[in-house]
């Protein structure tokens, strides 16, 4: 056992954002029926008022009591259906989508999906009469919006992408999205009618960050540029910036310390662009580069 979680611990430390969303996901999806089905055994099943507390509602006064279920929601399910056709969508959509794009905006496209359609979600229940008798009790829950985001930022990307569907062939992605929207449009009058919405405003993102993507507007840089306030070091938020000393040097090991140093600088801000791109450079390290490489 010991050997199994170091195993998924090191998958999970070494691997790369799409890994870690799926496993989050599934611990998530773990620890909530494993913590339900022991409750269940002595005799106390509070998995519904459990889920009430990570699932997002449509009702306002519950959610700006629960403001955390906003972004909490997207990585929770409950059913095995529901997160195994989502992390199944997830996983072929994001080796497409890293193909072309970085690990950060794959993790900004899924947040910033699954609030869009969260938000929808909320938005639509709360305007229209339809939604009124089952507001107080509606939450929404699933990575579904997020994953939609993913699929429809790569169809926006490469629309004539072809991918090869079971029992159907090979299909172009533009002709699978506009099926997934319209099935989603008619579906708005079944049972679950907010996911299906909140599935709407994920498609709707993941458009839009490819449009403004090609205007050279990144959409999930305020995403990235929270998380890299959170998850930082310290040291790293407090790190001068490295001054380059361009004087002549008065010998050989002055000038070979010089250009080490200058390499040093050269490497973190290469690293720096294949993480997050070159639009996260600094002004600063922008200038660097641009002498170092004349």
């Amino acid at each position: 056992m010991n050997s199994i979680l170091h195993e998924i611990k090191q998958s999970f430390r070494h691997g790369g954002m799409l890994v870690k969303l799926i496993y989050i996901n599934l611990g998530v999806f773990l620890a909530f029926n494993i913590f339900r089905a022991v409750l269940v055994l002595g005799g106390i099943d509070i998995g519904f008022i459990l889920s009430r507390y990570i699932a997002v509602p449509a009702h306002l006064p519950t959610l700006a009591r629960r403001p955390w279920t906003l972004l909490t929601y997207m990585f929770f399910h409950e059913g095995f259906i529901h997160i195994l056709f989502n992390l199944l969508w997830l996983y072929w959509m994001g080796k497409i989508f890293l193909s072309f794009m970085t690990e950060r905006k794959l993790l900004g496209v899924y947040i910033m999906g699954g609030l869009s359609g969260g938000l929808l979600y909320i938005l639509f229940y709360n305007i229209f009469p339809v939604f009124a008798d089952v507001l107080p009790v509606s939450f929404a829950q699933g990575a579904s919006a997020s994953v939609l985001a993913v699929v429809f930022a790569v169809a926006a990307y490469a629309p004539n992408y072809t991918l090869n569907l079971m029992f159907i062939g090979r299909v172009r992605l533009k002709y699978l999205a506009l099926f997934m929207v319209l099935l989603d449009v008619i579906s708005i009058a079944g049972s679950n009618a907010g996911g299906h919405i909140a599935h709407l405003g994920g498609a709707l993102f993941g458009y839009l960050f490819i449009y403004f993507q090609k205007q050279d507007i990144d959409l999930v840089r305020p995403v990235n540029f929270v998380i890299d306030a959170f998850t930082s070091k310290p040291s790293a938020r407090r790190r001068k910036k490295m001054k380059v000393d361009y004087r002549k040097p008065t010998d050989d090991y002055e000038y070979n310390k010089q250009k080490a140093e200058q390499q040093k600088e050269v490497d973190r801000i290469l690293d720096k662009i294949s993480k997050g791109g070159y639009s996260t450079l600094t002004e600063e390290e922008k200038q660097t580069l641009f002498r170092m490489k004349n």
